[in-house]
């Protein structure tokens, strides 16, 4: 059992300088994502939302011919219905790029 000990502490550095290469690729991962931006859309894009892959809402655009002063529920839904679907493009583009980084494990917290 000599030298047992030697070989964890060599096991530990190996594991020490695998985790720092992954949290290196998570923080680029999260500077790509931040970066990159997807576009929710409604009614024949009178209503765009704009976010980046990092969940952060860029721009949101409606068009004049969305706003109709005796009924503003439906510039309401519009752009309910644009933030929901750009979130949800968001959202499914940072799922993408963790799962490369994670071999498709879903890891609670990461996004």
């Amino acid at each position: 059992m000599k030298g047992s000990g030697s070989g964890g502490m060599g096991d530990l550095s190996g594991l020490l300088k695998q985790a720092h290469k992954v949290q290196e690729q998570l923080a680029e991962i999260q500077a790509k994502l931040g970066e990159t931006e997807v576009e929710g859309v409604s009614g024949d894009g009178l209503v765009r939302a704009v976010f980046t892959g990092g969940l952060e809402l860029r721009r949101l655009h409606i068009d004049p011919k969305a706003i109709d002063p005796k009924d503003p529920s439906i510039l309401e839904d519009l752009v309910m219905v644009a933030v929901r679907q750009g979130l949800k493009k968001a959202q499914e583009l940072a799922k993408k790029e963790m799962g490369r980084l994670t071999g498709g494990l879903n890891l609670p917290g990461l996004f």
